[in-house]
């Protein structure tokens, strides 16, 4: 299991629910994007950010149980949103998964998604 540190960088404001930089050494796992489909394909949480996200933390921790991992071994995700606004619902949601230090993070607001009934997508890179 990978060792994970958070070196604090000078001269740049701190993030607020995020680190600027995460380092480690072990085996490199990428998670795809994933969305609030439950395990028959179906949308969970139309219209509903905080439903849609815990689905899809739901579904990136099953991914990283596939790699031997946990979100203490994540390194970084990527948030696609439709609306920025749903941030704050969303990283409620997170710290229910991640509840120590954050993994280093962007976030996108996109015209859409896959489906009209995504709100949320989120990938993941971790080290394992």
């Amino acid at each position: 299991m990978s060792e994970l540190e958070y070196p604090s960088v000078v001269g740049v404001a701190p993030g607020n629910g995020y680190s600027h930089v995460v380092t480690g050494t072990g085996q490199w796992v990428a998670i795809s994007g994933q969305v609030a489909l439950d395990a028959n394909g179906q949308f969970v949480g139309r219209d509903d950010p905080s439903a849609q996200a815990e689905q899809v933390f739901a579904n990136l921790a099953r991914c990283l149980t596939a790699a031997d991992a946990t979100f203490e071994n994540v390194v970084k995700l990527t948030y696609f949103v439709t609306d920025i606004t749903h941030l704050p619902e969303i990283r409620v949601v997170r710290d229910k998964y991640i509840p120590g230090p954050k993994p280093a993070s962007s976030a996108v607001q996109v015209a859409s998604l896959f489906s009209p009934l995504a709100l949320i997508e989120i990938e993941a890179f971790a080290i394992v």
